[in-house]
This record gives structure tokens, sequence and C-alpha cells, in this order.
């Protein structure tokens, strides 16, 4: 059975030292925003959040067939890195309007009287899990790919991460104090967590393609399983019935470096790339009243 999640509602400690650089900004998060990051990392983030059941549960029984991987794979991408964009790089006028029109595709998705567990797309329990685990997913592939930011400007990110359950209904208060309490707080809540059958198999699904097109799923899927593999904490693995050698992990590293000497050569925007063209996209939809999501 799933432990419920232990959220964090920390107050401020006065005697913790604030990072020594100044806090981040829309504009000077871009730095930190690597788009190669979002395609490597996105399948096996996904299977993090959930591995919450009640996350979990909430995507295998909804109805909104609009917002379905299964259904409109191209969709359900952009539709979830131009929220990741629009939180971590949007104005608030921008969060405010991409927070409506997710409320709007949220409100059907709650369990019914058959469902094993309760879950509601509003509970800001839910979402900070969801924040947490694309934090983590941000910070763990930045640090593979660059190496470690220096400790105050590792803080000063995290802080600023929180922005990724506040676009949402998730309070201030329930993000973890600083990143001494988050990694403790996540691996506890993580390693309690058990992927049940009918979650693996969609996982496995989508791992494998199995929503593309079948030249799609030729050319990328076998290297796909291999990143998703990777890229999981070793709880999860097992609980994906995923095997991973010594040798495997020799090949992970070369591939993440090899990635990353030829993405470091890149300008800007091109590393940012698809998030900046995401939030190019909202930006253009507001202008011309078109849907967001």
């Amino acid at each position: 059975m799933t432990a419920p999640l232990r959220a964090v509602a920390s107050e401020s400690d006065p005697n913790r030292a604030e990072p020594s650089v100044e806090a981040l900004t829309p504009e000077s998060v871009e730095q930190y925003m690597d788009g190669i990051a979002a395609f490597l990392g996105g399948t096996a983030n996904v299977i993090m959040q959930l591995s919450l059941r009640p996350v979990g549960r909430g995507v295998l029984e909804s109805t909104v067939d609009s917002g379905k991987v299964t259904l409109h794979p191209v969709k359900r991408l952009r539709t979830t890195l131009t929220y990741i964009a629009v939180a971590m790089m949007g104005s608030d006028d921008e969060r405010a309007a991409y927070r409506e029109a997710v409320n709007r595709s949220h409100r059907p998705v709650h369990s019914g009287p058959r469902s094993p567990v309760k879950y509601n797309a509003f509970d800001p329990k839910l979402q900070l899990w969801v924040a947490a685990t694309i934090y983590w997913g941000i910070d763990d592939l930045y640090t593979r790919m660059h190496g470690p930011l220096d400790p105050a400007t590792a803080e000063a990110l995290y802080q600023y991460s929180a922005r990724l359950g506040t676009t949402l209904q998730m309070r201030k208060e329930m993000w973890p104090a600083d990143r001494a309490e988050f990694f403790p707080w996540w691996e506890e809540n993580l390693t309690q967590y058990r992927i049940e059958p009918a979650l693996r198999e969609y996982f496995d699904g989508i791992i494998d393609l199995e929503m593309m097109p079948r030249p799609v799923r030729f050319a990328f899927a076998r290297f796909q399983r291999f990143i998703v593999a990777g890229l999981l904490p070793q709880h999860v693995r097992d609980e994906m019935r995923m095997t991973w050698t010594e040798r495997d992990q020799r090949r992970f590293d070369r591939v993440l470096r090899g990635i990353s000497v030829v993405h470091a050569r890149m300008p800007k925007q091109a590393r940012m790339f698809p998030l900046n063209i995401y939030l190019f996209d909202l930006r253009r939809r507001m202008r011309l009243g078109k849907p967001l999501v």
C-alpha cells in the first residue's frame, strides 16, 4: 500500500544563511533551462511523478482524452513543456493565464466511487510532489551534464523552483525550506512508493513509444528505454523491473558526456529549445485569444 505523501511546511529559520547570489528572475533563470534535458529526462520524470499512486491513478482513470499522451503525444508534450517554460520563465500574467487554462483541464480529474484511491488534480500535496519531481530532474540532469552548481547558486535555483508548484495551487510554505531539507524528504517519499502492475504496463508503453508511428518506434524506442533506465533512481528502476549493470552505467555516462560537449557549444537559444519555442507559442496564443492547453 502506498504511504501518504509527507508534505513539508517549514517556517523560515532566522539563522539560516541566505544565498550569496541575487534572487533569480525569469530572465536570469534561462541559463539553467536546458531543452535537451526535457527530451532526455521527460519520460523518467513522468514515471517518478506517477509513482505516487493518487497521481498515477489520476492519469490512468482520466476521462480527458485530449490530454492523454497515448492518444495525443505531440499535444501532451507541448502542454507539459509549456507548463515548465511558463512556470520558470513566464511573467506573473502568463503564469496566471496558464493556471486558468490548466485548471479547466483539471476539473474533471478526480477519483470516482470505484477508484482504489482518492485523488483530485487540485490537491496541493499532489502538486507539491509533481513540482518536486520536476525540480529534482532539472537539478539531476544539469549536474550530470554540466557539473554541480556552487552551493549559493544551487540554493537560489531551488528557491526559485517553487514556482513549479505555486503556478498552480501549491502554497509556497509547502515547499521544503531549503535543499538540505528537500533531498532527504524527496528520497524518503520516493522509496516508499510502489508501482502497481497497471501503471507499470502504462509506463512500458510510453517508454517503448507505442503511441508513435512504427518508424519512430524503430528508430528511438530502444535508445529511450536505455536513457530512462539510466535516469531512474535505483528504487524506481527496481519497481519497473529494469536491469542495470556497471557496463550500462559506463555507456550511459559516455552518452551524457558526449551530448554535454556538443550542447555546451551551442548558442543559448539553441540550448533552450524547445522550451523557448513553447513559451513563444504561449505568448502568441494569448495575443490571438487561442486555447492555451
